[in-house]
């Protein structure tokens, strides 16, 4: 049978023994820097490949959106207005949502250079911008026409940039295939057996059950509710900047002022700004400040929309959204319009659920009642000047009372009491109870039915009616027993 050995030609170095030196040059070291440059030369492949698939990645994302922007200018070749705005309006659509105008995050080491990727919207930008300037005849018969050329060329470029990439690509991938490297070495195939011992049954302890009955379970399943949904909706962790702060204040619709605010402090337009103004929004809706809230949605978007089309955009930007009636100022007020009415809905539901459980999920309180309808529970307030000792201690524990709670037994009503008790803690409420038991300020008295009146006679009726059910029928039949 004959052996293949074909496999092992795509090593990169042998053993010592295939390799043959000058004389005057030692052999371990030249191994050592034959070694070092072949783990150069593949860090630096693989670093290239990773490069060029993340410009493939980027390029197909900027081809889409021209894509869009040529359709758009030939969708309105024939309009009377200028091709300016066409385009400014398609920047503003791919800049209005941040996750898809953001371009994907560079794999680790690939432009380590750069302090941050472009957004698609930038690089668009950027690009129309080459396009005016290529343009020789500062006023050609067919602008559009121009601008369609201009933008034609571009995308020619960057799919002929694409072809070479994916050449380049393909022959570095194969370059790097065809090596046996100890990063590829995996295990084939492996199969063990181990013995286990038989386990031997085991019986199963029942754990004791121990419940707890509470007194007002609503409370705690409330409470629980209230802590969970804090948890989800807790902005804690993001505060708006006093700087932010006082860009909300500016006087509502003064798009001149925003635009000297921003120049002034261009760090204004950084995401967390905006993220805090939201977070105010949210926090001034919850307490009903709505017209607040809206201007802090309105000017957390505004530094979005700033931040999105980079510095060279501002000013353009401004000047769209104050042109009346133009398509990028409708754009954005719809963006304002739709966040401010989420945060809206969501404050509302969160101040809904609050006061249900404020109200069906109150604390645990303590109450009078009398146990037995007959009986009615009587309050008995000590005289101040009384020589009676007993009736003196219960004046000192009556005056030792809080003034609200006075007064409520003075007027020797059980509700007005009861209201008081009830916004005292559990553990002062009982002890209160118990002083007015101890000081004989509670009595319970038996119900006087007034035989005078017709609702007196029938209550006297069934009283009579259940004392005779108790002792029996006089002349009733009697058993006798032996």
């Amino acid at each position: 049978m004959v052996l293949d050995y074909s496999k092992w030609d795509s090593l990169e170095l042998s053993d010592d023994s295939d390799i043959e030196v000058h004389p005057n040059v030692d052999k371990r070291s030249f191994i050592r820097a034959k070694q070092a440059q072949i783990h150069q030369q593949r860090d630096q492949r693989r670093h290239e490949i990773k490069t060029l698939k993340y410009e493939r990645i980027i390029n197909d994302g900027l081809l889409s959106r021209i894509d869009k922007l040529l359709e758009s200018l030939k969708k309105h070749e024939d309009s009377s207005a200028s091709p300016d705005e066409f385009i400014f309006t398609t920047i503003m659509e791919f800049a209005s949502n941040p996750a898809e105008d953001q371009a994907p995050t560079p794999p680790e080491g690939v432009y380590t250079h750069a302090p941050e990727q472009p957004k698609f919207s930038q690089m668009l930008s950027s690009l129309v911008d080459q396009v005016k300037a290529d343009i020789k005849d500062p006023k050609p018969e067919n602008m559009f026409q121009a601008y369609i050329q201009g933008v034609n060329g571009h995308l020619e470029k960057i799919q002929g940039l694409q072809k070479e990439l994916d050449a380049k690509l393909a022959q570095l991938e194969k370059e790097e295939s065809s090596k046996i490297t100890s990063d590829k070495l995996h295990e084939g195939f492996n199969q063990s057996h181990i013995t286990k011992a038989a386990e031997k049954a085991k019986a199963a302890a029942k754990a004791k059950e121990t419940s707890v009955e509470l007194l007002n379970p609503g409370a705690a399943s409330s409470m629980t509710k209230a802590d969970d949904e804090g948890d989800d909706d807790d902005p804690a962790d993001v505060e708006i900047s006093p700087l932010a702060k006082k860009f909300a204040q500016l006087k509502p619709g003064d798009y001149k002022a925003y635009l000297q605010f921003i120049s002034a402090n261009p760090d204004i337009v950084a995401e967390k700004e905006t993220d805090g103004l939201l977070v105010e929004a949210f926090n001034n809706q919850m307490k009903g400040n709505e017209e607040y809230a809206r201007q802090c949605v309105h000017q957390g978007l505004l530094l979005q929309y700033c931040r999105s089309l980079g510095p060279d955009g501002i000013q353009l930007f401004f000047t769209r959204i104050t042109t009346k009636d133009h398509r990028a100022a409708t754009l954005f007020l719809n963006d304002v319009n739709d966040t401010y009415n989420r945060i809206k809905t969501r404050s509302a539901e969160l101040n809904k659920n609050s006061s249900a459980s404020d109200e069906s999920g109150g604390v645990e309180q303590i109450q009078l009642h009398a146990v037995d309808p007959g009986t009615k529970i009587t309050i008995n307030i000590p005289a101040a000047n009384s020589q009676d000792p007993v009736e003196i201690e219960s004046r000192k524990l009556f005056d030792a009372f809080p003034a609200d709670l006075q007064k409520a037994l003075e007027t020797e009503s059980l509700d007005e009491v009861n209201k008081v008790l009830g916004r005292m803690s559990v553990e002062e409420a009982e002890v209160v109870v118990e002083q007015l038991g101890n000081g004989g300020m509670l009595s319970l008295e038996e119900g006087i039915v007034d035989a005078t009146t017709a609702e007196g006679q029938k209550k006297l009726k069934e009283l009579e009616a259940e004392g005779k059910e108790e002792v029996g029928e006089p002349g009733g039949d009697v058993t006798e027993l032996d």
